[in-house]
């Protein structure tokens, strides 16, 4: 999936990224673009306005929750269905979540590391970046039937 200079380029480059800023702000807005994907949050409280998703608390701790899981995965990257199967496995059987989501939220990352670092996140940078959220989702799809 990755060579060895991807691999360095996307866990050199996530070593920077602050996960609870990040984290809530790529949750918040994943909330916000594709209102539809709240149904699996409605126990978070206020999601009614861009305002009061990109400030609910409970939306900032599952997005750092969120990107913690995925920095873990980030040290997997040569075995991302494994590194991710409890959580696809939760997310298919328990949680009943669309695995379409995950691409959703993994191109909405992408959006959020862009803005958050301007030209530092390179098109390269980006290009590596996309492939890994593409792995990403399709580790948390596989569980599903």
């Amino acid at each position: 999936m990755l060579t060895a200079e991807e691999k360095a380029a996307v866990t050199g480059f996530w070593g920077k990224v602050n996960v609870d800023v990040v984290g809530a702000e790529a949750l918040g807005r994943l909330l916000v673009v594709y209102p539809w994907t709240q149904r699996f949050f409605e126990h978070f409280g206020d999601l009614s306005s861009a305002g009061a998703v990109m400030g609910n608390p409970k939306v900032k701790a599952h997005g750092k929750r969120v990107l913690d899981a995925f920095s873990e995965g980030l040290k997997h990257l040569d075995d991302l269905k494994g590194a991710f199967a409890e959580l696809s496995e939760l997310h298919c059987n328990k949680l009943h979540v669309d695995p379409e989501n995950f691409r959703l939220l993994g191109n909405v990352l992408v959006v959020v590391l862009a803005r958050n670092f301007g030209g530092e996140f390179t098109p390269l940078v980006q290009a590596d970046f996309q492939k890994v959220v593409a792995g990403v989702a399709n580790a948390l799809a596989h569980r599903y039937h």
